[in-house]
């Protein structure tokens, strides 16, 4: 077996200070960031025990008790994906919705040898969506969780690369990986490999840059565009991907032309109608040219870059009864915080988050910008009447003094 880079079995300690990502890679962030981040494969043994994130019961639970739903789970056989309606039923009286998970057709077709596919963990197990959220805290790019159930000797899906990096943690068995370099680097979000279908089979016949199997507690990057198959060896295996969804120069591209094109809108010289006859428009192409790269020069991107980064993900979960005893029972020493994975920005007197946007008083702003620091915080501090409606607004949450 080969795999590059790599590291020698042996335990490897979180690196000091590296918050969630240090948990899965024994460098430290800046190393990471220098040599490997969107650059290569990783492959790092025993790099640290995650029993608390996911295991078997955790499956059993959200297949039979949890009451979920398409898309929350895939079912794959031979490389292809099974119809929903093959694993999917009613729940009996008072859960008619007929696209939820049906635990037997599940069993049955797992002992048929498919793979079960847990979508967006991050969502549905607590242990994962805490875990979810400080990854994509040190990273700054949105993060999804994902478990992948693979009876004995069998693979769940073909060689394919994903438009997506990922983290790889071994949970429970082992699964032989085989990972190649890609065959289109860095592809964008609309570039899926199925593209290049014969490109990755053809590539897939070549050495592996890396063949290994991963144990409980091992884990692997792969940047986007990676290759990559994977089989269960002699019992189930359980592993969760971490899909890292990367903001490019591409995406921010797209942002600014955004931006200028709306700028564009209410030029008058742009809303002109071309002459009649216009067949080969040079001039006019010139002239929109012009305007355009004016455009991008004066535009100011960042508001809809951030928008898509607040729709990118979720708040932290919010108890509602907990919330209405916060705000029922608010007194000058309750403590309270800023609820995490707000995005929270403040723009002039707007406060911008994934929940909605509030205007305040010029009166309000020197409070309100202390509590973006996520610091706890007493009502009395910042101002009982700001804080009553910041809890209403789901933007303050109860803390520990």
């Amino acid at each position: 077996m080969s795999a590059s880079p790599q590291r020698s079995r042996h335990p490897a300690p979180a690196a000091a200070g590296g918050g969630v990502l240090g948990r899965l890679i024994d460098l430290s962030p800046a190393e990471f960031a220098r040599d490997v981040w969107a650059r290569t494969a990783l492959y790092t043994p025993r790099a640290g025990d995650f029993s608390d994130l996911f295991s078997a019961d955790a499956v059993d639970e959200l297949v039979s008790r949890r009451g979920l739903r398409t898309p929350f789970l895939r079912v794959a056989k031979d490389g292809s994906t099974l119809p929903d309606t093959s694993f999917t039923s009613s729940a009996g009286v008072g859960a008619t919705i007929p696209d939820q998970l049906d635990d037997t057709a599940v069993w049955r077709a797992f002992a048929d040898g498919a793979t079960l596919v847990l979508q967006a963990l991050q969502r549905t197990w607590q242990p994962l969506g805490d875990f979810v959220a400080g990854l994509s805290s040190d990273l700054g790019h949105p993060v999804q969780a994902n478990a992948y159930v693979t009876p004995p000797q069998n693979r769940g899906f073909d060689d394919h690369y994903d438009v997506h990096d990922v983290f790889v943690l071994q949970i429970q068995g082992t699964k032989r990986w085989l990972i190649h370099e890609p065959v289109h680097p860095d592809p964008l979000r609309d570039e899926p490999w199925t593209d290049r279908r014969s490109a990755v089979a053809e590539a897939a016949k070549g050495e592996a840059r890396i063949d290994t199997v991963l144990e409980p507690g091992d884990t692997l990057y792969l940047p986007r565009g990676w290759l990559h198959s994977a089989q269960a060896q002699g019992a189930v295996s359980i592993h969760l991907t971490l899909g890292i969804h990367t903001w490019t120069r591409y995406v921010l591209a797209e942002q600014l032309a955004q931006a200028a094109l709306a700028m564009l809108r209410d030029d008058p010289r742009m809303r002109t109608t071309l002459p009649l006859g216009t067949g080969e428009p040079d001039e006019e192409i010139d002239v929109v040219r012009r305007l355009l790269g004016a455009a991008v020069e004066e535009a100011d991107s960042a508001p809809l870059f951030h928008r898509a980064r607040r729709g990118q993900g979720r708040p932290a979960p919010l108890g509602p009864l907990a919330q209405f005893d916060a705000v029922h029972g608010l007194r000058p020493d309750s403590a309270v915080r800023l609820r995490a994975g707000l995005q929270a920005r403040l723009e002039g007197r707007c406060l911008l988050t994934r929940v909605g946007w509030l205007e305040f008083p010029e009166s309000d702003l020197p409070p309100v910008t202390r509590l973006l620091d996520g610091d706890v915080r007493t009502a009395q501090d910042l101002g009982i009447a700001l804080v009553r409606r910041l809890l209403r607004a789901g933007v303050l949450v109860p803390a520990e003094p």
